[in-house]
């Protein structure tokens, strides 16, 4: 006699929780196709080993599949990572962390963000384009060993003496770590999320790239319209002004 009871939903809800996360995960990094194909592969092998019962053939496409999940570890390392960081940054589970563990609460004054701030409204102003990466809870030292280091305090014409057009290190993204300015130059992983306006450029796919990889803080200052946008946590938030930006930095840098 078939038993279907509770557990059986849960299990059958759990699935296809996971499976549409994976999902999500593999249509933002165009690897929805491959993630397709392994389903199907998937749905051939149980086809073949549990209904149809095909010894032989079933059991290759079980060695198959035993070597198989060592490669979509290896083909799928990026997205996996991901994946486990969205899992660890989400709210309730960093709150359950924060019960075990504690926390310190961080106080990150006015001399600290104004300069940041005031430095990208004179950038806006002459359409001076700039990338500013504020570290948080996750360190980005393989981010700042891609760029030259620095080591100053935190100031507003030192930010934008760097993202001056002739400057050598306008290019890059600058590394902000707690209230002095760490490096510049670096390189940061661009995002291929098919939902970036087109309008926006290769900073902006920098910027949401790096808000995917960590928890950080980044700032774009547009250089074809001057326009100041945010990425944190995947999302964007444009066109803002001065009293916005300093609201933003002040809540989420307290965090």
């Amino acid at each position: 006699m078939f038993d279907f009871g509770i557990k059986d939903i849960i299990d059958i809800f759990l699935v296809a929780l996971i499976l549409y996360y994976i999902y999500r995960l593999m249509k933002e990094s165009r690897s929805l196709n491959v993630f397709i194909g392994i389903i199907v592969f998937v749905l051939v092998w149980l086809f073949v080993s549990q209904v149809l019962e095909m010894r032989l053939l079933g059991a290759i496409l079980d060695k198959l599949v035993s070597v198989g999940v060592i490669g979509i570890i290896v083909l799928f390392q990026e997205e996996i990572r991901r994946f486990l960081y969205s899992l660890g940054a989400h709210q309730r589970f960093r709150a359950f962390a924060r019960f075990f563990v504690g926390s310190k609460e961080k106080v990150v004054d006015k001399e600290t963000i104004m300069p940041i701030v005031m430095a990208c409204i004179d950038l806006s102003r002459g359409k001076v384009g700039a990338l500013i990466v504020i570290e948080r809870g996750i360190r980005l030292d393989d981010i700042v060993d891609t760029g030259d280091v620095i080591d100053a305090r935190i100031n507003q014409r030192l930010i934008e003496n760097i993202f001056f057009k002739n400057s050598p290190l306008h290019d890059g993204a600058m590394i902000i770590v707690g209230k002095r300015i760490r490096a510049a130059g670096c390189i940061l992983p661009v995002s291929h999320s098919h939902d970036i306006p087109k309008e926006l450029g290769l900073r902006h796919r920098a910027a949401l790239g790096i808000s995917q990889d960590s928890d950080s803080i980044a700032i774009v200052v547009s250089e074809e319209t001057g326009g100041i946008s945010v990425a944190i946590n995947g999302e964007f938030q444009l066109r803002l002004s001065a009293e916005k930006l300093e609201n933003i930095l002040s809540k989420e840098m307290n965090l």
